[in-house]
């Protein structure tokens, strides 16, 4: 078996056909706005419902769900941290997202994963810091798990995120 694939692409991640994808959620997990808000509208209004069972998240955890009307089987939804100039913590907090939706993900059969860039919109952590986090984090998480995945994604909205996730991944 191969080991999985970790890719760049351009693109809307409500659309990507994954057995998961990644939300980044606020701490409240009932909707907002960005990629979060966007994932709420294309799931449903189930998505909202099923949210508000979870009782919220901590920032840098997961919770998961069903993507509803979304291709996605499941929504790993992810509370990033507020960028306040890296001393608080916010790198740890960062990769804390993607390793805990990668043990979810896990945990539920997915072999597929779809990630946006986390944190990096309104929350402002710097995307020349962000995606060399995800990128190292999701790379050892696949190392440790190298049979478990077939692809690891990271779907960035515009050509500045893509850039800087590719350069990441050349880069680790």
């Amino acid at each position: 078996m191969s080991k999985p694939v970790i890719q760049v692409t351009l693109g809307d991640i409500t659309t990507v056909e994954a057995d998961a994808i990644a939300n980044a959620a606020n701490t409240s997990l009932l909707g907002g706005g960005g990629v979060d808000g966007a994932i709420h509208r294309a799931a449903g209004p189930e998505l909202l419902a099923e949210c508000r069972t979870l009782h919220g998240c901590e920032t840098g955890k997961a919770k998961i769900t069903k993507g509803y009307h979304l291709p996605a089987k499941y929504v790993l939804h992810t509370p990033g941290p507020i960028w306040h100039g890296g001393g608080q913590g916010e790198p740890a907090l960062l990769a804390g997202c993607y390793r805990s939706c990668l043990e979810l993900a896990l945990a539920h059969g997915c072999r597929t994963v779809a990630f946006p860039s986390i944190s990096t919109g309104v929350y402002h952590f710097p995307l020349n810091l962000a995606a060399p986090i995800a990128v190292k984090t999701v790379r050892a998480f696949l190392t440790e798990h190298p049979e478990d995945f077939d692809w690891v994604r990271f779907v960035c909205f515009d050509e500045t995120s893509r850039a800087a996730y590719e350069l990441a991944l050349a880069d680790n």
